[in-house]
């Protein structure tokens, strides 16, 4: 497990117009520092949403040094993934639902440079899947449907959480468990004592007055969830 919870804030929430200021808010020191900003990438086809592309995370990339999550909600991952890790993306996140061989994937998106991540939806089982997950390095439990922002948690994912936090800490997998969705003040406690060692919020961070002070309220609240 992660020494401390990270946060990693989400610009889904943000201010698309000051996508540089609004990552500049949650890249101060100490605390208030986000670990990694997470960056939705949505094509209106793997999700009923489009939002950005690699253009606008090349530039978010010169404008930043905290280390960038990119999700990539897309089809055809296979395709596209490897053009964010080359471009410099800390970690490139794709869904298992979408990806033709994840385990060729993950190895093309280590060798361009960048962490693997493999995403599975609320309504996806973990088990199928743990045999690929050996070659990835971060696994994202989607808690609530992917494509939109702002929607309510679905605690029934944690049991995955659980299940993949035993499996890390046993060494049967080697990755760090992030959660994505519905994550606050009112969630992120319950998501640190599953097992949780990354949390993306998005509103919680980006609808506060402070995102830096957010971001290190949600982390204390982690630490509270994780000591039980």
């Amino acid at each position: 497990m992660a020494d401390r919870p990270l946060i990693a804030p989400s610009i889904l929430s943000a201010d698309f117009a000051r996508l540089g200021e609004e990552i500049a808010a949650v890249a101060g020191t100490g605390e208030a520092r986000a670990d990694w900003v997470h960056v939705d990438v949505m094509d209106a086809h793997f999700v009923p949403n489009l939002t950005l592309g690699l253009p606008v995370v090349k530039a978010l990339l010169k404008s930043t040094d905290v280390p960038i999550d990119c999700h990539l909600m897309i089809d055809d991952p296979d395709r596209w993934a490897v053009g964010y890790a080359e471009a410099g993306a800390y970690n490139v996140t794709v869904h298992a639902e979408a990806a033709k061989d994840p385990v060729a994937l993950a190895k093309d998106l280590r060798a361009a440079g960048a962490k693997a991540g493999l995403s599975i939806k609320p309504g996806t089982a973990l088990e199928p899947w743990l045999e690929a997950l050996k070659h990835y390095d971060t696994l994202l439990v989607m808690s609530v449907e992917p494509g939109f922002g702002g929607q309510s948690f679905i605690p029934d994912v944690l049991e995955k959480v659980r299940t993949a936090r035993r499996l890390v800490d046993t060494g049967h997998l080697k990755l760090v468990v992030e959660i994505d969705g519905g994550i606050n003040a009112e969630t992120i406690e319950q998501a640190a004592e599953a097992g949780v060692d990354c949390f993306v919020a998005g509103s919680a961070v980006y609808g506060a007055g402070d995102p830096g002070k957010a971001v290190a309220a949600l982390r204390e609240q982690a630490a509270r969830g994780r000591a039980g």
